[in-house]
């Protein structure tokens, strides 16, 4: 996919969470605040959203048109042939937004853009947004493995219903989350009251911009070697264990961060990465990465969603810039040293 191309391609952000958790009041705002854009919601069940009739003017047998010029349709079936419908209305959308069902893994959905080659021609992925709620995700995270993939797959989180736990409860409920997936932009609120461009137009699955892989604040944790402590985070107080405050490590979610300063073989990286991906693509939730290959100019980047990878020579490296290899695996039950162990026979010695 060309870089060119990606400009003309409608953002698609797949929008995801527990029932109840605020995705309907999220939803409700983009229908009807008036934000001067021109947004397409898509939802599973339009009974259970609960969209507000007055913001309805028209409405044909599956899109209905909201006062501030969004359109709002439900997914009776193919979400495919839905988003080519959508296309093919007269005026161009800022975005799209994808509804997925309270106990849905957004894995499926987000594959759809690696697969499909019309959506691929008019849309591209945005991001994955998961609304989480501060008060019973814990809970959540214990019993329902949907709520433990909403979370380690999404590129950001709304923490929502911060108002009714205490700080000490926010904070934990903050540490569950970074245990499972550190990569993702958290975003604390009450009454989903965050800013739209803060869920929207977010680039997460653009390839130039993989690179915002760092975590928002690196923890502790048993493999300190490879963590780079950055101090500038004290204030979630996840270094400070005299509050009283536990590290999680989540039993079966984990994400995992390589880095290499040495140069990579493409030879025999490429085929381990298939490999991987291939065998334990179940595993993988999502995998992304910049790749520093031994007598090559430019920056390779790579993401996947479970076996499905997509990758492309992106720019040359800067002049002084570090020719650093950095790879990130999230997933549940990954293991761990035999990917550590065939990522480091992949390094030029």
């Amino acid at each position: 996919m060309s870089t060119a191309s990606a400009a003309s391609k409608i953002p698609v952000t797949v929008l995801t969470g527990y029932l109840g958790a605020g995705k309907t009041t999220l939803l409700n705002r983009i229908l009807s605040e008036n934000h001067g854009k021109k947004y397409a919601v898509i939802v599973n069940e339009f009974g259970e959203i609960g969209i507000d009739n007055d913001l309805i003017i028209g409405a044909d047998e599956e899109v209905f048109e909201m006062n501030n010029g969004c359109v709002c349709c439900t997914v009776r079936g193919d979400l495919v042939r839905i988003l080519g419908g959508l296309m093919k209305r007269k005026g161009k959308f800022d975005a799209i937004i994808v509804e997925t069902t309270g106990l849905a893994d957004p894995a499926p959905v987000a594959q759809t853009f690696f697969v499909d080659e019309d959506v691929m021609a008019s849309s591209r992925l945005d991001a994955v947004v998961t609304v989480a709620d501060a008060k019973w995700l814990s809970d959540r995270l214990k019993d329902a493995p949907e709520a433990k993939n909403q979370i380690a797959f999404a590129d950001v989180i709304v923490l929502n219903k911060t108002d009714l736990v205490s700080k000490p409860e926010l904070l934990e409920v903050e540490a569950r989350i970074r245990a499972i997936n550190p990569y993702a932009k958290l975003h604390p609120t009450e009454r989903c009251q965050v800013a739209l461009a803060d869920v929207l137009e977010r680039g997460a699955f653009d390839l130039d911009r993989i690179l915002e892989i760092e975590p928002e604040f690196l923890e502790a944790d048993d493999h300190d070697h490879h963590h780079d402590h950055d101090h500038g985070h004290d204030h979630h107080h996840h270094h400070d264990h005299g509050h009283g405050l536990k590290h999680y490590h989540d039993e079966d979610m984990q994400s995992l961060s390589l880095k290499s300063d040495k140069p990579l073989d493409p030879s025999k990286f490429m085929p381990w990465l298939q490999q991987l991906v291939q065998t334990e693509g179940g595993k993988i939730l999502r995998s992304k990465g910049i790749l520093a290959f031994a007598g090559d100019d430019d920056r390779y980047v790579f993401q996947g969603v479970h076996m499905m990878l997509e990758g492309d020579h992106q720019r040359p490296w800067k002049d002084g810039e570090p020719r650093q290899s950095r790879v990130v695996f999230i997933g549940r039950e990954l293991p761990e040293q035999m990917i550590r162990d065939g990522f480091a026979k992949c390094i030029v010695q």
